[in-house]
């Protein structure tokens, strides 16, 4: 007879899949697409205007490629790209892994502080900046942090706080004094061959680093995930897979690139099945969004709870056809139910799918499919992704819980990063010695595999998609010199998941004002870790051993600022 040997029990569950991985690197398997699929199109920047085929824009990422090398970039070399979705990340996007040069990608709303770190940690010795939009005034920023770079000739930058920088590249319509323009980076293609490029990309292998994406840290300063060829670019063919992707699909990418969700989710899931990215603008609009579906004809829409809120409840949404839609990810926070069953009925997105994940997993581990039942696809994040392993353990003891008990989620497997970019003590904490990724995420897992998100074990925020980690913003804020002490904490918001509360504790005799204290922030970190609310208090909770009880000073927010309707809205 037959040996039971799995335990269906226990709260694990692994990707077992008759599709193997790709064994290829992101520039080969991208020249393979565009073999076969030469005249799709592959990409669609509306607030651009551009279009181009897959052969246009494999020529437009190749001729790129080779103005890098022709710059002295070599593999291992750190190039960041500090802008938000335009036609140019893209091409970068695919331009540099050939090369093996190491993108960073730099989240757009980052100021000066954070923009320092970020280039001084990751070693960037060539960065990318987009043109002004809005507040975000990439150049200006930039010559603060590097005032050197107004009498530098372009690519001989010396800068005494990134004095690892040497060369910046400004694109669109802009002149920055010491950089070279985008387009003086494509004329000196001519100076490398395509054969020298062809070769450069052949010395590339799927398992060497290609990207980092920083997330925020627990210790006051943001980690670089460290993401391989074979980690990302997997991710994003198993992503399109589970939204049964074609090359008749145009999908609407409102989410940003700097992000997994803009870059994996969107376009590498996009490339890896031949279908076309469409850039509606810049950053998020919800009526530019729900134009560009309409006018592209798109079949899939990306968006967190909040962007998709804002569309359903736009004055003009009734407006716009969304007949064309077919599917979608939904991403970034817990999904509210209703919004998830709205989207669904309301906007054609049948196929509407929700995946969960973090920077350190590529992102994804678990998606639900499009023809998962109504409620499974409302109330969890779905299965395990193929080739995936996960458990969910006991926090205190490490032991797996039995299914339907809360414990912390663990992943392991190829979506796994390499590591925090030159930080071992981090990475060892965050990944232990079975390899298996530490998600600091609560959930539970049904009799059938899926899993529902039901809290977090650190203190982490996530607000409209985007991770906040109160020490961050208490390190920064602990500058400030009326202030003895801070802790910040999470509240629900209906709109955005959560919101951020500083709650200050200011030294004898100052007076500061929430205002002052706003305006400290500004143009320092970024938008979404500013508060939104500011408590002054005499003293927080603490436990006899002198631990602040943050879980109590969460509820004594949200009574203070009368938020339990907030809090009272059910997630997936």
């Amino acid at each position: 007879m037959a040996l039971e040997l799995f335990d269906d029990n226990l709260s694990y569950v692994h990707g077992a899949s008759d599709v193997p991985l790709i064994g290829a690197t992101i520039g080969d398997l991208f020249d393979r697409v565009v073999a076969q699929a030469p005249d799709n199109e592959a990409l669609v920047s509306r607030h651009q205007d551009e279009r181009y085929t897959y052969r246009e824009l494999q020529a437009r990422c190749n001729e790129f490629a080779r103005g890098l090398m022709a710059l002295g970039i070599k593999q291992g070399d750190r190039v960041g790209i500090w802008a938000p979705n335009w036609s140019e990340w893209v091409v970068a996007q695919f331009a540099t892994p050939k090369i093996g040069a190491i993108l960073v990608n730099i989240n757009p709303a980052y100021r000066v502080h954070e923009l320092e770190y970020a280039l001084n940690q990751s070693g960037c010795s060539t960065l990318i900046i987009a043109p002004p939009f809005k507040n975000s005034r990439y150049a200006e920023l930039l010559q603060r942090l590097c005032p050197e770079l107004a009498d530098c000739e372009p690519g001989r930058l010396r800068a005494e706080r990134a004095p690892e920088l040497t060369t910046v590249i400004a694109f669109g319509e802009q002149q920055v004094p010491g950089s070279y323009d985008w387009n003086e980076i494509v004329a000196l293609a001519d100076r490398v061959s395509a054969d020298e490029l062809a070769t450069r990309q052949s010395e590339q292998n799927f398992d060497d680093p290609i990207n980092i994406q920083y997330t925020s840290g627990t210790t006051g300063f943001p980690k670089g995930a460290t993401l391989s060829h074979h980690s990302i670019l997997n991710n994003g063919f198993f992503i399109g897979e589970r939204m049964r992707l074609t090359g008749n699909d145009r999908i609407c990418i409102p989410v940003p690139f700097y992000h997994c969700f803009g870059m994996v989710l969107g376009n590498l899931a996009a490339v890896t099945h031949g279908a076309t990215i469409v850039i509606p603008a810049e950053i998020f609009d919800p009526e530019l969004t729900m134009e560009t579906v309409a006018a592209e004809r798109c079949t899939a829409l990306y968006g967190v709870p909040t962007m998709f809120i804002a569309e359903l409840n736009h004055p003009r949404f009734s407006e716009f056809d969304f007949s064309t839609l077919r599917t979608g990810i939904m991403a970034g926070s817990p999904c509210p139910i209703e919004v998830m069953r709205q989207v669904m009925s309301k906007m054609h997105m049948d196929e509407v799918t929700i995946a969960y994940g973090m920077t350190e997993t590529s992102p994804v581990s678990f998606q639900s499919k499009t023809d998962d039942p109504l409620e499974k696809r409302v109330s969890t994040v779905g299965p395990i992704h193929p080739h995936v392993e996960c458990k969910i353990i006991d926090p205190e003891t490490g032991a797996v819980v039995p299914r339907g008990e809360t414990g912390e989620l663990l992943s392991r497997g190829y979506i796994v990063m390499l590591g925090y970019w030159n930080n071992p003590e981090a990475t060892a904490e965050a990944i232990d010695a079975g390899r298996w990724m530490h998600t600091g995420d609560l959930a539970v897992m049904d009799a059938d595999g899926y899993v529902n998100i039901v809290g977090r074990v650190k203190d982490m925020i996530i607000r409209g998609g985007e991770n906040v980690y109160p020490r961050e913003i208490e390190e920064f804020l602990y500058q400030h010199p009326a202030i003895q002490d801070v802790q910040v904490i999470g509240v629900p918001d209906e709109r955005y998941g959560e919101q951020v509360v500083a709650c200050v504790i200011l030294k004898p005799d100052a007076t500061c004002t929430e205002e002052e204290l706003r305006a400290f922030c500004e143009d320092e970190i970024s938008f979404y870790k500013i508060p939104q609310y500011w408590r002054f208090v005499n003293s927080y909770p603490m436990t006899i051993t002198g631990k602040v009880q943050k879980y109590l000073m969460r509820e004594e927010a949200i009574e203070a600022l009368d938020l339990a309707s907030a809090a009272a809205v059910k997630t997936a």
